[in-house]
């Protein structure tokens, strides 16, 4: 990837779910012609040029499996393509890509690495759910409100692992479980809309890993929850009655433990369709997010910490700032 200056970056985050695109530029520097999305959402140092998002599901079957679904691959490698030719019309010259909990459970995982190489021209880096956690709370906490108390318990619901850090101006402590939206949806949610027992046994599987990640990272010091990614974001837009996706007002948003617990009782008694009509609702993401709402639910019910604050600064950001 080749640019005029280089204080523009792309990250480029790849999880269960989804694969996000951040394309900034370094140290509040503005480059003339820059096309911007979003406004300035990104972490301190950064001003984003364009954020993109894409549901490639490419952890689909991996919790049964242990594998990649080719088809998963062929669709992460079409959203790559687009982004990669993107990255290049911007000038970034610096790319890093990271890829998350469904690569590191995959049996297959050298074909997607070499996929990724091929489009790309970098690697992807496969990284630990520690060093995960460790980006998702650099992009989280960097702009925070002054008047949220530290220490904060950032928690990163994905689709096939959750990564819980406490910290101040660092992470200090952190762990990743194997629970995410995807994945608890493909493991007890499956009938449309679930099953009483189905709900049960997903909030005793999540209830148990959750009890233990707390413990791990001493989360009753915590002040301030602050909740990432689409899960939480959707969960506040629907809270926030918004008529259409705005990040803009979901960021930084204080939802209450009690709204939180009747949108995911709401979300886990509708079907799919019904789903759907949520005006924030991502069509890629209406089939897990029963799940993922009761994730959140969940952590917020251990933790006694009430309101929840939603950031749509999350690990990208801390990708970004990495570089």
């Amino acid at each position: 990837m080749s640019g005029n200056d280089g204080d523009r970056v792309a990250a480029i985050d790849c999880g269960t779910n989804s694969i996000r695109l951040l394309v900034a530029d370094r140290s509040g520097s503005d480059r003339n012609g820059a096309e911007r999305s979003g406004g300035d959402r990104g972490g301190d140092g950064l001003t984003d040029v364009v954020r993109r998002m894409e549901i490639v599901r490419l952890g689909e079957g991996v919790d049964r499996t242990g594998m990649l679904a080719p088809q998963a691959i062929e669709r992460t490698r079409v959203a790559l393509v687009d982004y990669a030719e993107q990255i290049r019309a911007l000038g970034a010259t610096k790319v890093r890509m990271v890829a998350t909990s469904a690569s590191r459970d995959a049996g297959n995982a050298a074909d997607f690495r070499a996929m990724v190489l091929d489009v790309l021209g970098v690697p992807p880096e496969v990284i630990s759910g520690d060093e995960e956690a460790q980006l998702s709370f650099a992009g989280a906490v960097a702009g925070l409100p002054a008047d949220l108390a530290a220490p904060y318990l950032v928690v990163d619901i994905g689709g096939g692992s959750t990564e819980f850090v406490v910290g101040t101006d660092r992470a200090e402590s952190a762990v990743s479980v194997n629970i995410g939206c995807v994945r608890m949806t493909e493991r007890h949610l499956r009938a449309d809309p679930p099953t009483a027992e189905q709900v049960a046994a997903a909030e005793a599987d999540i209830g148990a890993v959750v009890e233990g990640a707390l413990a791990t990272v001493a989360a009753d010091r915590a002040r301030t929850l602050v909740g990432l990614a689409g899960s939480v974001t959707t969960v506040a837009g629907i809270a926030l009655d918004l008529p259409e996706y705005r990040p803009e007002r979901i960021h930084h948003a204080r939802i209450g433990r009690d709204r939180i617990a009747e949108i995911s009782a709401r979300l886990l008694g509708e079907t799919h369709d019904e789903r759907m009509a949520i005006p924030v609702m991502h069509p890629g993401r209406a089939d897990v997010i029963g799940a993922g709402a009761l994730i959140l639910r969940i952590i917020a019910d251990r933790t006694g910490l009430s309101p929840v604050v939603a950031s749509e600064h999350d690990i990208l950001d801390g990708i970004a700032l990495s570089i």
